[in-house]
């Protein structure tokens, strides 16, 4: 500026046909007065952070905040919110169905190509036990003393092996009874049998004599009546044979009956039986501690499992899930409905399911306590599903 100044005041005093002495002085002291410009500084300012984008990344945290709020209630919701938090910040992805993972239900696309928002899955829990469905308890089907006990609690047992001895001297006397009758009785019927056949001849020549006016009619119907007594006799001698023999099988039964077998394979998970114990027939036992022992089939056990009443409308057969034992925590393993109880309990308030177990802990034991999980959809029960076209 100074510069403008002093060359614009030099330029008119040399315009000028004559120059005062004044006008020298003043033009020297005007060049004593100019500065040389300096070269101005061009360096950029330090960067602010933009005030409008305070409210943006406040507005994301907030949006962000009440996106767990609305998860469960409006999917749709969710959409508009992701949207709008895309917008905000300027990033704008593209995720495809299959990438992105979804909330509150999986994205599934139909056979049209036409995406849509599955049902959201949920558990339902509940607690049992560990049932062996095949679990047989053994009386004595009679009377007897224990004389012999084959088996420990325990013990793996086949079906038909020997378990218990026991001993009635009655059930043999009356066996060597039968067998005597029934040998009586085959005499008998051996002597029976040489009459009718004496009978048969004498009535066999009576005929033929009576035929040739040789024997009178009198004679001949007393053989027929001798005949027909022996034949009566004979039958009768059959029948106290069959009977004897009737009588030995029954005696016989009941002997090979005090040898106790088992009924089913599996494991004697109770023992009752002791020698020298007076046992009742299995009519006259009316309690289970008066049995001789229990057999399990292990190999085939089931956990019987309570859920709430309010969860019935979920169940049904073929859901999966998960079941732990008490006894075994680390041991996790999968089960599925088998059967649903035809009747709530009134007590209780819930529903019990019978689950069919996948390759659980060998050493599972029944009456074991379980907890179990299953996994079902919420829009799965009573959904209307159109049919196929």
């Amino acid at each position: 500026m100074f510069e403008v100044a002093i060359s614009a005041g030099s330029a008119m005093l040399a315009g000028m046909n004559t120059t005062s002495e004044h006008d020298r002085t003043l033009a020297a002291q005007l060049r004593s007065l100019s500065i040389e410009p300096e070269a101005f500084k061009t360096e950029l300012p330090e960067p602010r952070i933009r005030r409008r984008m305070v409210p943006g990344a406040i507005l994301v945290v907030a949006a962000t905040a009440s996106l767990a709020a609305v998860a469960l209630f409006a999917p749709q919701t969710l959409e508009r919110i992701d949207a709008a938090i895309a917008e905000i910040s300027g990033d704008h992805p593209a995720i495809s169905a299959h990438e992105a993972p979804a909330r509150g239900g999986a994205i599934v696309e139909g056979d049209d190509g036409a995406k849509s928002r599955a049902a959201p899955s949920r558990e339902v829990a509940g607690s049992g036990y560990v049932v062996a469905p095949d679990t047989s308890v053994v009386f004595s089907k009679y009377e007897g003393r224990v004389v012999a006990v084959e088996v420990e609690a325990g013990d793996k047992v086949e079906a038909g092996q020997l378990l218990v001895r026991l001993d009635d001297a009655g059930a043999r006397f009356t066996l060597r009874g039968a067998e005597i009758s029934e040998r009586a009785a085959a005499l008998a019927l051996d002597a029976r049998i040489i009459e009718l056949a004496q009978a048969r001849s004498s009535l066999t020549r009576t005929e033929r004599l009576a035929g040739r006016d040789a024997m009178s009619a009198q004679a001949l119907e007393e053989a027929k009546t001798a005949f027909d007594t022996a034949e009566n006799a004979a039958l009768r001698a059959r029948q106290d044979v069959a009977k004897a023999r009737l009588d030995i099988d029954r005696a016989r039964e009941q002997v090979e009956a005090l040898t106790v077998r088992a009924p089913i394979s599996g494991t004697v998970t109770r023992l009752d039986a002791h020698v020298g114990d007076t046992v009742l027939s299995r009519e006259d036992s009316v309690r289970e501690n008066e049995s001789l022992l229990a057999i399990t089939d292990t190999a085939k056990m089931v956990i019987d499992a309570d859920v709430a009443e309010a969860n019935i409308a979920l169940m049904r057969p073929g859901l999966s899930g998960e079941a732990v034992l008490d006894g075994f925590p680390g041991q996790p393993f999968a089960v599925e409905v088998a059967k649903i109880a035809p009747v709530i309990s009134r007590e209780k308030g819930t529903v019990t399911l019978r689950l069919s177990l996948t390759s659980p802990p060998s050493g599972m034991r029944p009456a074991m306590a379980a907890r179990i999980r299953l996994g079902v959809g919420e829009g799965s029960a009573g959904a209307h599903h159109p049919p196929p076209s």
